[in-house]
C-alpha cells in the first residue's frame, strides 16, 4: 500500500501546532491542515507491511491494538497517496460512521500497532483520516442521502454519545424511523460536554447533527429517560429500545475534608467551561482565573482539565498521577504492537509548561486531606507520597502511603477526574434492566440484549468507561442485533 520506497523515503510529519503561548489564548482548534502534497507523502509512508495490525482491534494484554473499528487504513492511505480521495471516504466510512470526531478525538490507537512504528515513526493514520473526510465535506461529498424505504420498524436510542449516535445512523440506513432522547440540550454526550472545544469544535458535531436529520432521524433534547420522559410510553411506542446512556457515575476522592467548598468532578467543570465557551453565559460556570488548581488524575480528561485551567488564566495548574511517571520509550515488557505504556506530554501540559516553566505533573501521590478556611472554602491540599510495593499473597503490586512524606499545596480548586465507576442507575431501573457487578447493563456474552423485554444497551454504559471509538463500535454492532431482532435477519455491516 502507498509508495513502496514512501516509509524510506518521507519522514513522519504531523499537522503544525499553534504555539502554546498563543493558542491558549482561545478555545478553538490548534492545528493547521498540511498541503495536499505533504499529506499525499504522509499517506505515501503505508508500506504494504502484509500484516496490518492498524486495523485488527486485537485485545493484547487487556489494552486494545489496532482500531476496534477495524477501519481499512492501508487501503484508504494507498487511495489517498494515489489521489483518489473520493475514493479513499467511501472506504473509511465503510466502518466508521463519524471520521470527523475521531480524526480529532482518537488516541489513534491504529498508529501505536503500526507496523512502520516498529522501527521508525508510524504513519499518520489519524490526521489521514481527518484530511480524507474533511475533504468529504468541502466537496459535497457528505450530503444527506436518506432511506429509499422504511421498514414500519420504530426504535428509539437514549442517549447521543458515540455510541447512540451510531446505532441510530445504522438503524436509519436500514429503514427503520430512530428517535434519539438525550437529557443534555445538546446532542453528542461526551463529545459536546466531557471534550473541550479546542480538541472538538462543536460545530462539527452541529454539522453531522443536521445531515442525520436531513437523513430522517429525530432528536430530543432535554429529554431526561426515567424522569420527565417515562420509559413505559417509550416501550409502548417503541418496537425497540437501545440504552447509549454512558458510565457518568464519577469516581470520588473520599478523603478528609471532601465537604468544602470548590471541589468539582472533572466532567462538571468541563461542561460549564464548555456552555460558557458556547453561549458566554456565566451562570454556573466554574471560573479560574487567578485560582490556584489542583487537578487529581492523569488521564486525558486530567490533560483536558489542566488545558482548560491554563486558558481561564489559573494561578498555577498542578496534576496529581498516584502511579509512577512511565518510561519514554517502550520497556521490555511492552512490545511492540501492544499499545505503548509511554509517558506522553499532551497539549495541556505544554501549556502549562510554558506558562508556569513547568511540568505540572507529581507522580506517586494522592490527597490525604482538604483544607479549607473558616468560611468553608478549600485553600489548601494535603498530600501523602506513595511507593509500589507487592502484596504477598496476591503478587499484586499496591501504592501505598509513605510514612512522613505528607506536604501541602495551595488550592482554590480541586478538579477531579479519576474516571468513572459505571452507569447511573435510574434509567436501568425505569426499563428494569439488571446490571451487573461494576454497575454496567448486563448482557449476554456477545450479546447486546438485555434482562428486559426489546431493550438493548451498547457503549460505555454496557462496557464500562472506554474510547469513542469503542463507542462507534458498539453502537454499529447493536443496531446489526437490533436489526436482526426486527427484521428476522439483518444486511448491515
Amino acid at each position: 500500500m502507498g509508495k513502496p520506497t514512501g516509509f524510506l523515503e518521507y519522514d513522519r510529519k504531523n499537522n503544525a501546532a499553534s504555539a502554546p503561548l498563543e493558542r491558549i489564548k482561545h478555545f478553538n482548534e490548534f492545528h493547521v491542515p498540511m498541503s495536499e502534497k505533504s499529506r499525499k507523502e504522509q499517506a505515501a509512508r503505508c508500506m504494504d507491511c502484509g500484516v496490518p495490525f492498524c486495523q485488527s482491534g486485537m485485545m493484547l494484554h487487556g489494552m486494545a491494538s489496532g482500531c476496534p473499528l477495524n477501519n481499512l487504513v492501508p487501503e484508504w492511505n494507498d487511495l489517498l497517496y494515489r489521489g483518489n480521495t473520493e475514493k479513499a471516504l467511501q472506504m473509511l466510512r465503510q466502518t466508521n460512521n463519524f471520521p470527523e470526531f475521531t480524526a480529532r478525538v482518537c488516541p489513534a490507537l491504529c498508529e501505536a500497532s503500526c507496523t512502520c512504528g516498529l522501527n521508525d515513526s508510524p504513519v499518520t493514520c489519524k490526521a489521514n483520516e481527518l484530511a480524507i473526510i474533511e475533504y468529504g465535506y468541502a466537496n459535497g461529498l457528505m450530503e444527506a442521502v436518506p432511506p429509499k424505504a422504511r421498514t414500519g420498524k420504530k426504535v428509539a436510542v437514549v442517549g447521543s454519545g458515540p455510541s447512540g449516535l451510531a446505532a441510530a445512523d445504522q438503524l436509519n440506513k436500514r429503514g427503520h424511523d430512530v428517535t434519539v432522547y438525550e437529557r443534555s440540550d445538546q446532542i453528542g454526550g461526551l463529545l459536546m460536554y466531557g471534550i473541550p472545544n479546542m480538541k472538538l469544535e462543536k460545530w462539527v458535531i452541529e454539522r453531522k447533527r443536521k445531515v442525520m436529520e436531513e437523513e430522517g432521524i429525530k432528536f430530543v433534547v432535554n429529554a431526561d429517560v426515567g424522569k420527565n420522559v417515562k420509559a413505559e410510553d417509550l416501550l409502548k411506542e417503541y418496537d425497540r429500545i437501545v440504552l447509549c446512556c454512558g458510565a457518568s457515575n464519577p469516581r470520588d476522592i473520599k478523603a478528609k475534608g471532601r465537604e468544602a467548598k470548590g471541589i468539582y468532578f472533572a466532567v462538571d467543570f468541563l461542561t460549564r467551561s464548555t456552555k460558557h465557551v458556547l453561549s458566554g453565559n456565566s451562570e454556573g460556570w466554574i471560573d479560574t482565573k487567578g485560582k490556584h488548581v489542583v487537578v487529581i488524575g492523569g488521564g486525558d480528561t486530567g490533560n483536558d482539565c489542566v488545558g482548560t485551567a491554563v486558558r481561564q488564566g489559573a494561578k498555577s495548574v498542578v496534576q496529581i498521577e498516584m502511579m509512577p511517571q512511565l518510561p519514554k520509550e517502550r520497556a521490555a515488557n511492552n512490545p511492540w504492537p501492544e499499545w505503548p505504556r509511554v509517558c506522553k506530554t499532551d497539549y495541556g501540559q505544554e501549556e502549562a509548561i510554558a506558562v508556569y516553566g513547568k511540568d505540572p505533573r507529581i507522580y506517586q501521590a494522592t490527597v490525604k486531606e482538604f483544607i479549607a478556611d473558616k468560611n468553608g472554602n478549600l485553600n489548601k491540599v494535603k498530600l501523602v507520597k506513595l511507593e509500589a510495593k507487592k502484596d504477598p499473597k496476591t503478587g499484586r503490586m499496591n501504592m501505598e502511603e509513605i510514612a512522613g512524606s505528607e506536604f501541602e499545596l495551595p488550592a482554590d480548586y480541586v478538579l477531579i477526574a479519576a474516571g468513572f465507576l459505571g452507569t447511573q442507575d435510574y434509567v436501568a431501573k425505569a426499563f428494569h434492566v439488571k446490571l451487573d457487578g461494576r454497575t454496567n447493563a448486563a448482557t449476554e456474552a456477545g450479546s447486546y440484549k438485555t434482562s428486559a423485554d426489546k431493550v438493548f444497551a451498547a457503549g460505555d454504559m454496557r462496557r464500562g468507561q472506554s474510547l469513542v471509538v469503542w463507542g462507534i463500535r458498539e453502537g454499529r454492532q447493536v443496531a446489526k442485533e437490533v436489526d436482526e431482532s426486527l427484521m428476522g435477519y439483518t444486511n448491515l455491516p
